[in-house]
């Protein structure tokens, strides 16, 4: 199941709160090898995470994490602009422009997690009048982001592309690639910021 919860109810949901944090720990520090910062408790967590993001968190059936993703408007800091800025010539900075960044998987998680995170993403670009989200990610998303149906266009990269340790920043197409669902089964998201 998909829940939408912005930072400041995350207490609400202590189980999802401690797994996504626990998770992105494990796929950037432990299996990526990415250089992020991750407290005592085990948990990855950065400074966007404290400017009240809105998360899309699949919950599995036994209430637990799946795989997740942040969402930011470029109209605020973001890791695209703040330590992304040489892949880009200008920042990328509009109402209509949101950060999807990190993705995170849970460990034996399948592509329909991944399919269901990009369809929260298209709740949210119908939601909020969205045209395109920027992220940064490891070169390797790319192919995730095809199989489901969401070809990104990247904007600039750096490391080795081919290598484990590439890095990206890509556009995506934007609202035209998303099929809203009918509306029993649209989800509603309070727009609060």
């Amino acid at each position: 199941m998909l829940r939408y919860v912005y930072a400041d109810q995350l207490n609400q949901c202590p189980r999802l709160k401690d797994e996504m944090f626990t998770h992105r720990a494990d796929q950037f520090r432990t299996r990526l090898g990415w250089d992020v910062s991750v407290d005592a408790r085990g948990h990855e967590r950065d400074e966007y995470d404290a400017l009240n993001p809105l998360y899309v968190i699949w919950e599995t059936a036994e209430g637990g994490h799946g795989g997740s993703t942040r969402f930011l408007p470029t109209t605020g800091p973001v890791m695209a602009n703040d330590h992304f800025a040489h892949l880009v010539s200008t920042p990328i900075r509009s109402p209509l422009i949101w950060e999807c960044t990190p993705f995170c998987m849970a460990p034996g998680q399948g592509p329909n997690v991944a399919a269901a995170l990009m369809l929260g993403g298209g709740e949210l670009m119908n939601g909020f009048s969205i045209r395109h989200f920027v992220g940064v990610f490891d070169a390797r998303m790319v192919r995730i982001h095809c199989r489901v149906g969401s070809s990104p266009e990247v904007l600039g990269s750096t490391g080795e592309v081919r290598g484990k340790d590439a890095t990206g920043l890509a556009l995506d197409f934007g609202s035209s690639i998303w099929r809203p669902r009918t509306a029993s089964q649209r989800v509603q998201v309070s727009r609060r910021r």
